[in-house]
């Protein structure tokens, strides 16, 4: 997700599937106190705005919206040191305390009341959306409020508090799964999940990102693989500023289902940060809003074709909050619940109404931005001048053959 105050320097996708109804939606309006001020750009503005925008568009008709439950230490020292927990719940009576252990206090965690409740309650609902989806009791669920994929076990970084999403991961492989697919398509590399699976061949975590040499956290180069005992099992992508929707989702395209295939994952894990939308403030992509929607459709299909349909999904990053996020959550939420959205539907003019007045801005009038990128994959014909080309080319070469995986641009390599 966006995650620091700073930075460092078509064709249709359609493929219908069938899935029991309803999935879920895990949210509570507890978790808009996940609040780091009025000037912080993760402001919860944006979720008020999106479940607003989901309900008014009769999305959370087609879910089953759950209360996540009451958290505890134990769950979060899946992913988190005692140490970490105990300072983290200090700075929810210390608010606005600067210069603390951790990463806390600072300008991109700053304190605040409750610190660790909200967070905590954020943790349990990925939590809980997995142990949905593993217990069968639906095929997907969704934290619209998770994804906060820069926490480390002992560290705060980039609005991150808790990592939802290595709490949920290290939940499941505690209830023996043995196999869980990773994909992070936040405009920000997912450092702290990659960091706490790096050398866990159980996890393959895949993450599809703005180059670090532009942007916070300044990781996630296509050499960073994994560690000696999970070498290949740490996939990543780091595009160039100024990537638009098709050689995105090109990139996305070549490199995540040849090795969802060959992992076999059992549960598919996603992170769906918007950030990488071209009106966002914090990043340097430019992907439409059309361009979002079809990787989502992309990562639902794969979740059934890979994955038995198991499909945990959270939100993110994502800082253009009146144009951006409150669409591509719901469209994210729409294609989960199984009746995705006509991208020409129009956006109600009482929410329309109800965000100008809260923010000031003017509201899109459509669930589009009149885009349709064409998906491809590098298999169909590589162009050796092409930057993405010769980025997907490296990534392949570098990590395919760890999964048995032949290079599929066409270049032969070994003997």
């Amino acid at each position: 997700m966006a995650d620091s105050l700073s930075s460092v320097g078509s064709v249709s996708t359609r493929n219908p599937v069938s899935d029991p109804a309803p999935n879920r939606v895990l949210w509570d309006e507890s978790m808009t106190r996940y609040d780091f001020g009025a000037n912080h750009p993760m402001a919860p503005l944006r979720l008020d705005l999106t479940m607003r925008l989901a309900n008014e568009l009769g999305v959370l008709d087609t879910l089953e919206v759950v209360k996540p439950p009451e958290p505890d230490d134990a769950l979060l020292l899946l992913g988190h040191s005692q140490e970490y927990i105990d300072s983290v719940r200090r700075c929810g009576v210390l608010a606005h305390s600067v210069d603390l252990p951790h990463g806390l206090g600072t300008p991109d965690v700053p304190t605040f009341i409750d610190m660790h409740d909200v967070s905590a309650r954020i943790a349990s609902a990925t939590v809980e959306a997995a142990r949905s989806v593993w217990s069968g009791e639906v095929s997907h669920a969704v934290n619209p409020a998770g994804g906060l994929h820069h926490a480390m076990r002992e560290l705060a970084s980039g609005f991150c508090v808790y990592n939802d999403i290595t709490v949920a991961i290290a939940w499941l492989l505690e209830q023996g799964v043995e196999r869980v697919a990773y994909v992070d398509i936040d405009v920000h590399h997912g450092d702290g999940v990659e960091a706490a699976f790096w050398d866990d061949p159980r996890v393959l975590t895949v993450s599809l990102h703005e180059s670090p040499q532009t942007l916070f956290p300044g990781t996630g180069y296509v050499s960073d693989i994994g560690g000696a005992s999970a070498e290949g099992f740490a996939v990543n992508l780091p595009l160039p500023a100024g990537t638009g929707d098709e050689p995105w989702l090109r990139a996305l395209n070549s490199i995540v289902p040849p090795l969802l295939n060959a992992f076999a994952p059992q549960v598919l894990v996603t992170q769906h940060g918007c950030d990488s939308h071209r009106l966002d403030p914090l990043a340097h992509l430019s992907l439409s809003i059309d361009g979002q929607r079809t990787a989502y459709e992309l990562l639902h299909r794969w979740s059934h074709v890979y994955a038995d349909g198991r499909w945990v999904a959270t939100g993110g990053g994502g800082y253009a909050i009146v144009d951006v996020v409150p669409r591509a959550w719901t469209l994210l939420m729409a294609e989960l619940s199984g009746s995705p959205l006509d991208p020409a539907t129009a956006v109600p003019q009482a929410w329309r109404t109800y965000a100008q007045e809260r923010t000031t801005l003017t509201p899109p009038t459509t669930m589009t931005d009149d885009a349709t990128p064409r998906v491809s994959d590098i298999a169909d014909g590589l162009n050796p001048d092409h930057e993405i080309d010769q980025l997907i080319a490296s990534v392949q070469e570098s990590v395919f053959p760890l999964h048995g995986i032949l290079p599929r641009h066409g270049i032969q390599t070994g003997p």
